[in-house]
């Protein structure tokens, strides 16, 4: 986040205010020890949306729920209770063994969708959707309703026998949990929407099956030592400690405070606590919904240094892990603090780490309401999640790439239901839930969203704005609030010389907290009016101090390389500054619209990003100066023309120690294991040991690039490709304190796939990538 949005002050001030000593009334019950939430959204059922692509994107997020036949999303549901499944399940990660999160999504997003406008379509499909899982529930006879499944002895069972098993102390654990991929990670995903069916939608059927989740997963983990809980949750188990300490407000029951308790996993929370970066190297989505799970504990428990600890996990993404949109991650993973300028690639910013992040900055905005929080809330919102749906048929993409000339990859209606597709479901039936909060004498508004508040006998205000398009935001008060005397508008760090007028005129409104405080007895038309010039702004990579993205407002631009489905072959777009990198753009007709003139001499136009849905984009930039490009020009163009031939030559690439690649590559091991290396994924291959994969082909001739590290000597590989040995690699000579790649010939093959063994014959060696590639033309 740029020093303009967020500075070192309003850091202190934020973890200040997550030292947990503020007062607030709690969210859900009176059981929890201590007030600690100082502010409350307000219900977005009192919330109507006016016409604007937020209202554009919720329509197209319902349009989708309701295409969805949650009796096949429930298919394996039924299976594993013994009832019909009369219906298919879905395929992609529905038809995988993660099968049964999608539900959780689905039934969440249903519910924060008649929370907001009452739905009775939705509503209705919900209630049946509820009336299943109960029969579900009763056949299972104990509290389990889930869908994933497991592999024993080559036959697909339902997973409910990896739940069995840990509960006798049976745990074996790599990126599965007993061969399970992530059973807790699902299994959370249903109670946590059946949590919010209860909360959300109030429906009377959710909470009798929501205890009984809980009460099912409490026993298999209750005779398991501590030892052994760590390591359940050593694999990713998404946030079901957030949701044992929700039950825990709901109820009063101490079972699921103690229960959330256990589900603390140390590896993560230990560093936080001693306000460490840990991160690098981790899967960031298995570490945020933890970082959410703290936040609830804390305001449950009252424990404040979990308070801390959220508070600092959430300071850390944003300031040392976050690309410009406000998005974190590539290819799934935090690298080191501040070094994001080799990560430029098609796998940037995963949509469920936003979605997770939002999450986590709602719960500190509670503790201490302060509207820099909400600037970086602004920022994912319309840089990365609008991004990240077609408001035209609904669809999601899992990453967000930031990689010169790549497009956005979007899910398919029944043959998807990736993580991010599921919580894509929720991110855009939630535009309504935060825009307006209250505390005891305020109302505060947070996000320039079209829209009505109305509070039946209190306030009614409307908010008439063409926001971000352009800088005006009305707000006027069509009924006055009975208790309420101050309305606190958000200051955007990022609005230098903003202006604020009542009825007209200009006021001094105070500023704290960065919000204008706006204090009067109101009267029904009083009308504000709020300014915020759109300027042009640059923001450095982190790491890369010469590459920056620019900015127009709240807005992240980008420069339009074409349609999506014309191949990108140049080189990226580079430009000359002479002096500010923002000297180099000039208006080019229209709100955020720039024109610039690339060092090659070609024009490029730079527009919002998060509109781009069908166009390759350039969102980062290097920058030279004339200097520089005069001494580094011959060098720049060879090395992007070597990366646009071999983007053009690259047949696949194995991210292998990786859990998605591997699953990806259908990855099988009789012995070795994942591991990571000055941030680098890798997977080793013992002596003796076999590891099997599948990588894809294309007719002529390839070879197999693989990465080792230098120092890694004495060790002897076999390598095939469709049971013919192409290689042995012998790690042996002089050691180098580097990467090392080497190159390997294949066999010609028509085949769209070959099946790759490898075969440790000395020592162990470590593999930390794969790529199959082309051999280059005779006339290249």
């Amino acid at each position: 986040m740029s020093g303009q949005a967020l500075t070192q002050s309003r850091r202190s001030v934020l973890l200040a205010g997550a030292c947990l000593t503020v007062t607030f009334a709690a969210k859900a019950s009176a059981q929890t020890p201590t007030s600690l939430r100082k502010v409350e959204p307000i219900p977005a059922r009192y919330v109507t949306l006016e016409p604007s692509p937020f209202a554009d994107a919720m329509a197209a997020n319902r349009r989708y729920l309701l295409s969805l036949d949650p009796e096949r999303l429930l298919h394996n549901f039924y299976w594993s209770a013994g009832l019909p499944a009369n219906k298919p399940r879905y395929g992609g990660w529905e038809s995988e063994s993660i099968a049964g999160h999608s539900v959780g999504h689905w039934l969440s997003a249903c519910s924060l969708t008649v929370a907001n406008t009452g739905d009775p379509a939705v509503a209705a499909v919900l209630d049946h959707t509820l009336a299943e899982m109960a029969k579900i529930q009763a056949a299972e006879g104990d509290g389990y309703a889930g869908g994933t499944t497991a592999d024993r002895g080559g036959k697909e069972v339902p997973g409910k026998v990896i739940f069995e098993e840990v509960r006798r102390g049976q745990i074996e654990v790599t990126w599965t949990l007993n061969g399970g991929w992530v059973p807790i990670y699902a299994y959370h995903k249903v109670l946590a929407g059946v949590i919010d069916a209860h909360l959300l939608a109030h429906n009377a059927r959710a909470l009798p099956i929501a205890l009984g989740l809980a009460d099912y997963l409490a026993g298999v983990l209750a005779p398991l030592s501590e030892e052994q809980v760590q390591k359940v949750l050593s694999v990713e188990h998404g946030g079901i400690l957030e949701s044992y300490a929700e039950l825990y407000a709901i109820t009063g029951d101490a079972r699921w405070l103690h229960t959330a308790e256990r589900l603390r996993h140390r590896a993560f929370v230990d560093p936080l606590l001693a306000r460490r970066d840990a991160l690098a190297g981790l899967h960031a989505n298995t570490q945020i919904p933890k970082a959410v799970g703290l936040a609830r504990f804390y305001e449950t428990s009252g424990q404040a240094d979990h308070g801390e600890a959220a508070a600092f996990s959430h300071q850390t993404v944003v300031d040392h892990h976050s690309y410009v949109l406000g998005g974190n991650s590539e290819r799934e993973h935090f690298g080191p603090a501040d070094q994001l300028g080799g990560t430029l690639t098609t796998g940037t910013c995963e949509a469920c780490n936003t979605y997770n992040m939002l999450k986590l900055t709602r719960h500190l905005y509670a503790w201490k309401p302060d509207g820099a929080l909400f600037d970086y809330y602004e920022r994912a919102q319309l840089n990365h999640i609008l991004a990240h749906q077609r408001p035209d048929t609904g669809q999601f993409v899992y990453f967000m790439p930031l990689q010169a000339g790549a497009k956005r990859d979007y899910s398919t209606p029944e043959d998807s239901f990736w993580c991010c597709v599921g919580s894509g479901m929720e991110s855009h039936a939630k535009h309504a839930d935060s825009i307006f909060w209250h505390g005891p004498d305020a109302i505060y508004v947070n996000l320039f969203t079209p829209s009505t508040l109305d509070l039946p006998g209190d306030a009614k205000l409307e908010l008439r704005t063409r926001y971000p398009e352009q800088g005006e935001v009305v707000l006027r008060v069509a009924r006055p609030s009975a208790t309420a005397t101050t309305l606190a508008i958000r200051r955007p760090g990022w609005a230098l010389g903003a202006r604020i007028t009542l009825n007209g005129k200009t006021i001094a409104a105070p500023v704290s907290d960065n919000y204008w405080r706006v204090t009067r007895a109101w009267r029904a038309g009083d009308t504000i009016t709020v300014t915020l010039p759109m300027t042009l702004r640059a923001e450095p990579l982190k790491g890369a101090p010469a590459t920056y993205a620019f900015l127009s407002g709240p807005l992240v631009l980008a420069a339009d390389l074409g349609p999506a489905d014309k191949a990108f072959d140049g080189p990226a777009p580079a430009l000359l500054a002479r002096a500010a990198p923002t000297d180099t753009l000039v208006p080019g007709g229209g709100a955020h619209r720039y024109a610039t003139v690339d060092v090659l001499g070609q024009s490029q136009t730079l527009r919002p990003f998060n509109a781009l849905y069908d166009r390759r984009t350039a969102v980062y930039f290097q920058t030279f100066t004339p200097a520089d490009w005069k001494a580094q020009r011959r060098d720049y163009l060879a090395s992007e023309a070597q990366r646009a031939d071999l983007a053009r030559r690259r047949i696949d690439v194995f991210h292998i120690g990786e859990m998605q690649p591997e699953r990806d590559h259908g990855l099988t091991a009789t012995a070795g294991q994942p591991g990571t290396f000055y941030g680098r994924h890798s997977r080793s291959i013992p002596e003796g040991a076999e590891v099997s994969f599948t990588m894809a082909r294309r007719p002529g001739a390839a070879f197999l690039r693989a990465t080792y590290w230098g120092n890694d000597a004495d060790r002897e590989m076999a390598i095939e490709f469709d049971g013919q040995q192409v290689a042995v690699e012998r790690r042996s000579g002089p050691k180098r304190n580097d990467w090392v790649t080497v190159d390997y010939p294949l066999p010609p093959s028509d085949q769209k796939r070959s099946k790759v063994r490898l075969i440790g014959r000395k020592g162990t060696s470590v593999l930390y990538g794969l790529e199959l590639i082309a051999a280059p033309r005779r006339d290249a």
